[in-house]
């Protein structure tokens, strides 16, 4: 019998996995305010040279008179922000005259910004534009090139050292290292904090996954992992609330990064995975989390009864066959694991990299940063609700596969639309955003249940760096526009429609038990069921069907 028909048997989607489930998805909303946090903190306002230091007179007069007479104007009639004449050209303030060949130079005094709407951000406070531009985008590369390294560090730690842990460690790192960010006052402190605040964004999301998935039946899985895309979209939007209110970058990084210190004091109460305890030895504390739950979910009796060696039956040829420890070599050493891990790089990096390419540059749809942030969190709500009865009664692979195609398609398509129809265009890129925010839900859920329990957490880390990869890939994607404006969105729609292709080379896991050990997903893609399987899983629904508890029949 199944771990699950354990789980069924106290309580099933109780109590306990209701509020556990709360308050892990708490801090998962708040977490994705921190994944957009530098649409806010780095956004770059309107900006030109400072007067000259020759005339600080005038400089101190910024009427449009002297900025018409000391900047240039582009092409599109706006002040120069790179640029100035070397000497003011009085003659431009006379109507009708224009001014050719006059010499120009870079901002050796600085700039003026416009502060009405983003008082301060690092661009302001550390001048981060011109030539110094690459550094603003520096600065989210060395987030994700944290989560990248933390999706590989807490991954393999995870399977050693179990969930809780390093669930408790990422929660005080954020609570520190965003507090320490918000404080130091050089561009180099930001970024080391900043990479160490990218490293917890992976231990928290994937060891919450994997609690959720692993306390929780096989019929309330679904709608668990859904949960955790609707507290992402509830992040974007409380993101967009916070940074409307909170306008200066430092306060708006604190006021995001404290709530952490409080999910790590209530942390220390969540009990740890009770599947990775029976299969690491730990018995006796895997009885006591559960006789906890059956006492919360009102099974008291039922806990009770419960034994080490009742527990141990319920996974007790994965306990023999479990190994003692674990590589990330076991995720290409034998030919089912090998074929899930290849497929779901391919997915995770081009799931990845076109989410990036679309949700991280807010400033360039032309239209309010708080409005747009709001309408890309929105959008997600009814995408993930389709999402969530395709997954139901359609399947996973589905559900992951259409909408990754969908999304490709919107993206290829919108390079088609008109320049001046912005609005359309924005309309278009937030369906194909929403798209690929609910396949990446689906897809953390999916990996979840296509790994066994003794390298789950080592194979969605590994999943997880394929995406960081993907992450910071799509900056040098959106580059090449500079060259051709279609490359951007053709690499961002091709790279989604083939891994939407590539998922369907993956099985399916729609109300399918979590399994447990290698061995045991080796068994199962040996031409399916074998006869005893067959025999116990008939078995399991006339016990089903009777009303039979398989912990009673156990007793």
């Amino acid at each position: 019998m199944a771990f699950t028909d354990l789980l069924d048997s106290l309580g099933g989607v109780g109590r306990f996995q209701l509020v556990y489930t709360a308050l892990l998805l708490l801090p998962c909303s708040l977490l994705a305010c921190h994944n957009f946090l530098q649409n806010f903190t780095a956004a770059v306002p309107g900006h030109h040279c400072r007067g000259s230091a020759n005339h600080t007179m005038a400089a101190t007069n910024h009427s449009g008179a002297w900025l018409r007479a000391t900047v240039p104007l582009d092409q599109l009639g706006a002040p120069e922000p790179c640029r100035r004449f070397t000497e003011p050209q009085w003659a431009l303030l006379s109507p009708n005259t224009s001014v050719h060949g006059a010499a120009t130079e870079g901002c050796k005094d600085g700039w003026v910004y416009d502060l009405s709407t983003f008082p301060a951000t690092i661009v302001t406070e550390w001048d981060l534009v011109c030539e110094a531009r690459p550094l603003r985008d520096l600065a989210q590369s060395i987030y994700m090139a944290g989560v990248l390294v933390g999706a590989a560090v807490f991954g393999s730690l995870a399977d050693r050292l179990g969930r809780k842990g390093p669930l408790v460690w990422s929660y005080l790192q954020l609570a520190v290292s965003g507090a320490a960010t918000a404080y130091f006052g050089s561009f180099g402190a930001y970024c080391v904090f900043r990479f160490l605040m990218g490293m917890t964004f992976s231990g928290i999301i994937l060891n919450s996954l994997s609690l959720v998935v692993e306390w929780i039946p096989t019929r309330g899985r679904t709608v668990a992992g859904v949960l955790l895309g609707y507290s992402f979209t509830l992040g974007q939007l409380i993101l967009a609330g916070v940074a409307y209110l909170i306008r200066p970058w430092r306060w708006l990084q604190f006021a995001v990064s404290v709530p952490f210190l409080i999910f790590f004091l209530y942390s220390w109460w969540l009990p740890e995975s009770s599947r990775w305890l029976l299969l690491h030895g730990r018995s006796q504390l895997a009885v006591e989390n559960l006789r906890k739950v059956a006492v919360m979910n009102g099974r008291t009796q039922e806990g009770q009864r419960l034994t080490k060696e009742v527990v141990n039956s319920y996974l007790q040829s994965e306990i023999t066959s479990v190994r003692t420890s674990n590589s990330v070599l076991d995720l290409f050493r034998t030919p089912a694991i090998r074929k899930v891990t290849c497929c779901l790089m391919v997915v995770w990096f081009s799931n990845s990299m076109a989410y990036y390419g679309l949700a991280m540059d807010l400033q360039k749809f032309g239209l309010s940063v708080y409005l747009v942030q709001v309408v890309f969190g929105v959008i997600d709500i009814p995408a993930m609700l389709v999402a969530t009865t395709t997954m139901i009664y359609v399947g996973r692979r589905a559900t992951v596969a259409s909408f990754l195609i969908l999304a490709g398609l919107m993206v290829i398509v919108n390079m088609f639309v008109p320049e001046d129809m912005q609005t359309l265009r924005t309309a278009q890129a937030a369906l194909g955003k929403g798209c690929l925010a609910s396949s990446f839900i689906c897809l953390y859920l999916f990996t979840g249940e296509l790994y066994p329990t003794e390298i789950r957490q080592m194979g969605m880390g590994f999943a997880s760096v394929s995406a960081r990869f993907g992450g910071l890939v799509a900056p040098l994607i959106a580059t090449l526009g500079e060259f051709s404006a279609i490359l951007p969105p053709m690499g961002f729609g091709a790279t989604s429609i083939l891994a939407g292709l590539a998922v369907g080379f993956l099985a399916e896991t729609r109300n399918a038990p979590l399994l447990e050990t290698i061995e045991a997903m080796e068994r199962r893609v040996k031409g399916g069921l074998s006869k005893k399987d067959e025999e116990e899983k008939r078995e399991e629904i006339s016990l089903q069907q009777l009303g039979a508890s398989p912990l009673k029949e156990t007793i």
